[in-house]
């Protein structure tokens, strides 16, 4: 749309651990302008080399509990005994500023997001099998074998949420895998109603 910023995506991506969902959004981010990654609010502490507002927004209890009551997040939980939760302030404005506002989430925190946003798109990521996925987990060398069976039987519980994305890739070849996602960040940009949100069938009627 010529002469005027469209307004960004809001893209959530969920998948079970170790299909490489984080792999996926670094190559977006280092492939695409456009893009930008959520910052989440969170009530613990920074540890060692995170930076404010880039890698979370560190805040007291208190105040997570004021933007929670203000209804200023899109979704939040509680893990370990600290909060997490996605700004929407945040979010909208990078979506007005023209960039893609990509959340890399849990099944559960998305379906939260989806409820206060439907134009979000979701997008799930598939293992090619279990045992590429049982080999990618035991490769980390990070979980014991108990742990890594006990995130594969997860993954049943993680799929009945998927018919609530829009679109599901298998990640079995990276590259092909990021292609694909490109593709849906650019089809959906194409949408009619996206065009009409952002203005321009009513320009093109005007001229």
């Amino acid at each position: 749309m010529a002469g005027s910023k469209r307004k960004g995506l809001l893209v959530l991506i969920s998948g079970p651990s170790g299909v490489g969902k984080g792999t996926i959004v670094a190559n977006l981010l280092a492939g695409r302008q456009d893009c930008i990654k959520s910052v989440s609010a969170t009530t613990r502490l920074p540890r060692t080399g995170e930076t404010e507002g880039q890698s979370y927004f560190f805040i007291s209890r208190e105040k997570f509990r004021e933007w929670a009551e203000q209804e200023l997040f899109l979704e939040w939980d509680e893990h370990f005994g600290n909060c997490y939760g996605t700004p929407r302030q945040f979010v909208e404005e990078q979506q007005q500023a023209g960039k893609h506002v990509i959340l890399e989430i849990d099944v559960v925190g998305a379906q939260r997001v989806m409820q206060k946003n439907p134009d979000a798109v979701g997008i799930f990521i598939l293992p090619p099998s279990m045992s590429v996925l049982r080999e990618r987990l035991l490769s980390r060398g990070t979980e014991t074998a108990e742990q890594v069976q006990n995130r594969l039987e997860r993954l049943e519980k993680e799929l009945s949420y998927i018919d609530s994305y829009s679109y599901a890739v298998v990640n079995d070849d990276l590259e092909t895998a990021v292609g694909q996602v490109n593709e849906i960040f650019n089809a959906e940009m194409l949408k009619t109603k996206r065009l009409r949100r952002d203005g321009f069938i009513g320009d093109l009627l005007s001229n």
